[in-house]
């Protein structure tokens, strides 16, 4: 057992590695221009699938990854936010649809709002705060007693954690790669170097923050409470990249910096990292730029947006990033119900605005 300094030191040390690979996704993402926003407006608009390719690259690496570290019995998905035997359908559909629409409106993902701002986009750090604001609002305010005596309320009980290798009683490997395999294949054919980049790199980086908490951070026995404990966590268990959440974390940290049982999690400290990342990679490459609105109309649709997207992404448990990458890797049904909401979001999202368009 550890004492008490060797935790704080574990802690820092926790938060110092997430930085990193919260660094190199911003970078990541700002050079490949990975956007599964963009991803579906694309495919929807011009029928290109490029940006759909590196989506499915990364997600089904991180779904291999994440496989390969429960296989090794590193992780399981019922520790993680994305398991356990309580499927809440409806918040998970509803609040991925919210997020959907939301961040067409707001012209891009929890993601790349956050590789923007770090670009110097200011529209983006209006996003941001109001993203994160109801976000928090949908956690603990009056949003939050909104969403838990309505669609809260509506839970489907399963015989097992609802990630398919425990329901179907098989090796999470085996299922990982029957279900990334098309996924590759897809990604597979239109190869490029974006491709590799983008769809690598979040994947690669994706898991290695799973491996960071699931494995680095973990303590066997807390000095105090002599629990199991996942040190720098955000709610002590296993966690990888997401970004609703985690901004009203931010604001919460600080608004509340004085008080000392406000510390720093792995949560919060990504946001940062994907800045500082998106940042570098725009000044390294001579595009950061300053940008702001113009336009009332533009206002609008961005408040709108970002009202969404932290309404939604709270509900659905995650954003494109949190449910997209993170929650399908380890193929929970309410991820899966979670994307299929944020992607039918962004379709009805992208339609609104062309027949907008049409119509001005």
């Amino acid at each position: 057992m550890i004492d008490e300094s060797q935790l704080a030191s574990l802690h820092t040390q926790v938060l110092a590695l997430t930085f990193g690979l919260a660094l190199l996704l911003g970078a990541v993402i700002q050079r490949s221009h990975f956007c599964i926003m963009g991803a579906v407006s694309d495919a929807v608009l011009t029928r290109d699938w490029s940006r759909a390719r590196l989506w499915a690259l990364a997600a089904a690496l991180a779904m291999l990854g994440f496989g390969l570290l429960a296989q090794a019995g590193w992780v399981r998905a019922e520790q993680t936010a994305y398991g356990g035997v309580r499927l809440l359908w409806a918040s998970n559909l509803l609040g991925g649809v919210l997020f959907g629409v939301g961040m067409v409106l707001a012209s891009g993902c929890g993601a790349k709002t956050l590789v923007r701002l770090g670009g110097g986009n200011l529209k983006s750090l209006v996003v941001l705060l109001v993203m994160g604001l109801s976000g928090f609002m949908t956690m603990r305010g009056l949003t939050a007693v909104w969403r838990d005596a309505t669609v809260d309320k509506l839970v489907l009980q399963l015989p097992a954690s609802q990630d398919l290798p425990s329901l179907l009683s098989l090796p999470p490997l085996a299922v990982a790669a029957v279900v990334a395999l098309p996924l590759l294949v897809f990604a597979l054919r239109g190869a490029n170097r974006a491709l590799w980049l983008g769809g690598l790199g979040v994947g690669v980086l994706a898991t290695l923050l799973w491996a960071l908490t699931s494995r680095f951070a973990f303590v066997s026995e807390h000095p105090v409470t002599l629990e199991p404990f996942f040190a720098a966590t955000t709610n002590n268990r296993p966690e990888s990249f997401s970004f609703v959440g985690p901004t009203a974390g931010l604001l919460d940290w600080l608004i509340y910096f004085s008080d000392s049982n406000k510390r720093l999690s792995v949560g919060v400290v990504s946001v940062l990292g994907v800045i500082a990342g998106g940042a570098a990679a725009a000044l390294a490459a001579r595009e950061f730029r300053w940008e702001g609105f113009r336009q009332t109309d533009d206002l609008v649709n961005h408040l709108v947006g970002a009202l969404l997207m932290g309404i939604g992404g709270v509900m659905a448990v995650g954003c494109t990033f949190g449910q997209g990458i993170t929650g399908l890797s380890t193929l929970s049904l309410g991820s899966l119900l979670a994307v299929g909401g944020i992607v039918g979001g962004a379709v009805l999202g992208v339609r609104w605005q062309l027949w907008r368009a049409e119509r001005g």
